[in-house]
């Protein structure tokens, strides 16, 4: 008799061992999927707080570009595509679209002396190179973010609750060579 309720005991203990590691291992997945989605949602603020930079740039360039309206449409119409973005895949190639027609635009303010001089326009395209730096680091802390998670996922015992749970592999933020560097903004 006492060899049987030892058995029971190894067993409720192998139990109660087994039911402790599924429980630490949901609660790091779930802490993990909680950086990622904090990390999106910073990214998203950067996202935000550069479109909301846009409309005061193009109207003071507007001001002084008389000819170049191709220009500031492409990127009034970049802005406006990024802000109806949804998910990461349409944010990272709205973000791709919008860093392009900004530098496309810095480059033709280079004709525009008086505009490179204006004190208004020099702060917002201060506060953009600022911002865009803000979305360097966003960005990158955003797929440190993703890259724990799906690893995290694809480890064992942690890739058998992965079903379980409904966890699923997050997308990284990818951007293109150009829309990583910063708009070049001298006014030299």
């Amino acid at each position: 008799m006492k060899k049987e309720n030892l058995g029971l005991i190894v067993i409720v203990a192998i139990v109660i061992i087994l039911g402790m590691m599924l429980i630490g291992s949901y609660n790091g997945l779930v802490t993990k999927q909680e950086r990622v989605d904090n990390s999106y949602s910073n990214l998203d603020i950067m996202l935000q707080r550069r479109a909301d930079l846009i409309p005061n740039l193009v109207s003071t360039v507007k001001g002084y570009m008389t000819h170049e309206s191709d220009v500031v449409g492409k990127v009034t119409e970049a802005r406006t595509k990024l802000m109806n973005a949804n998910g990461i895949d349409e944010k990272s190639e709205a973000d791709r679209e919008l860093s392009n027609s900004l530098n496309a635009l810095m480059v033709v303010v280079e004709n525009y002396p008086d505009l490179k001089a204006s004190a208004n326009f020099t702060q917002l395209t201060d506060e953009i190179a600022g911002t865009e730096n803000r979305i360097a680091v966003a960005r990158r802390d955003y797929n440190e973010a993703v890259k724990n998670f799906n690893t995290d996922i694809k480890r064992f015992p942690n890739n058998l609750l992965v079903g379980m749970f409904g966890f699923e592999q997050v997308e990284y933020f990818q951007a293109s060579e150009g829309s990583t560097e910063v708009p070049n903004v001298s006014f030299e």
